[in-house]
């Protein structure tokens, strides 16, 4: 896990980036995380797997009263995934960070296809909003009162659970495989057998392509913050179009909504490094004509906005 960076500098402005471990709790393991933040120091820019990285490592934190927003990534996704979108945050005065979720990660598949896959990682979120408000050596530079949540795919699940919803995996519609200790455990449990965590210490949540488990209005009835919801037209990866079409009628307090054009469900993972575009089509390459730069930049920007206001409205309504 250990991240040097000693490539090409660039002038522009860039987030600090830092490693840290989450001790574990319990029956909860440690997480591995990386904390991105406002940093005024030149960046320095290197590969990490699939994606060209611009940080400074280690950049002191000099600013206080920080919002801050933890980032879910997908199956088999890990801390780089959403790079893109932890550097326009932290650029722009936010403190966030991105984790690897246990046996659901790309540093670790040892329980991918297990519900208890799905129910760890609302518990995830949690655990590491304790740990940055509590035990972090930044806590005493986090606005407690301006946390948020985004999350791609598994992630987006993830981040609406924490926002409040309850999961109805057998009503949803989703394809599952038989075979798939996953798809029978759906098959055998009721709507209610699983504990999911909540988090009322999440202002605002923003969720793209989200796997979709949410098959009613009652599924979703606990949501009651601000949500950011972009999904593809295309889909993919056990995401359908026509199920992720569902959820914006159901959920009121929805307060930014796109379904991408052309889009597939890998088009809002970071853009590739050139070097492994190639190696990796499934994840790295669009449909014709779909310019994945571009609509990062668009994304990014909505993103960025709807925390912006959203979090800021949270701090006016805790006065």
């Amino acid at each position: 896990m250990a991240l040097i960076f000693c490539g090409a500098a660039s002038m522009a402005s860039a987030a600090g980036l830092r490693l840290i471990d989450i001790p574990a709790s319990g029956e909860a393991e440690a997480l591995k995380a990386a904390i991105w933040s406002p940093c005024e120091q030149q960046p320095e820019t290197k590969q990490v797997a699939a994606f060209l990285v611009t940080a400074k490592q280690d950049c002191p934190v000099t600013k206080d009263k920080l919002p801050l927003i933890v980032i879910s990534h997908g199956l088999g996704g890990t801390i780089y995934g959403h790079h893109d979108t932890a550097q326009t945050l932290a650029d722009n005065g936010f403190l966030v960070v991105s984790l690897n979720h246990p046996g659901d990660s790309g540093m670790s598949m040892r329980y991918p296809w297990d519900m208890k896959a799905f129910e760890r990682r609302p518990a995830d979120i949690s655990r590491v909003i304790d740990y940055m408000l509590k035990g972090s050596p930044l806590a005493g530079q986090i606005d407690a009162s301006r946390i948020g949540v985004f999350g791609f795919s598994r992630g987006g699940f993830t981040s609406l659970v924490v926002a409040g919803a309850e999961p109805d995996f057998a009503g949803s519609g989703i394809p599952c495989p038989q075979q798939r200790l996953l798809c029978r455990q759906i098959k055998q449990e009721g709507a209610n057998a699983r504990r999911w965590a909540h988090d009322a210490r999440v202002r605002a949540a923003a969720a793209v392509d989200p796997l979709n488990a949410f098959p009613t209005a009652a599924s979703l009835k606990g949501v009651h913050i601000p949500l950011l919801l972009w999904i593809s037209e295309n889909g993919g990866e056990g995401v359908v179009p026509e199920v992720e079409a569902r959820l914006p009628s159901m959920l009121p307090t929805l307060k930014n909504y796109r379904m991408v054009p052309n889009s597939g469900h890998f088009a809002f993972l970071a853009p590739c490094a050139a070097a492994v575009a190639k190696e990796e089509p499934e994840i790295c390459q669009d449909a014709p004509g779909f310019d994945r730069a571009a609509f990062h930049q668009e994304m990014n920007a909505a993103v960025l906005a709807f925390f912006q206001q959203e979090l800021k409205a949270a701090v006016k309504s805790s006065e």
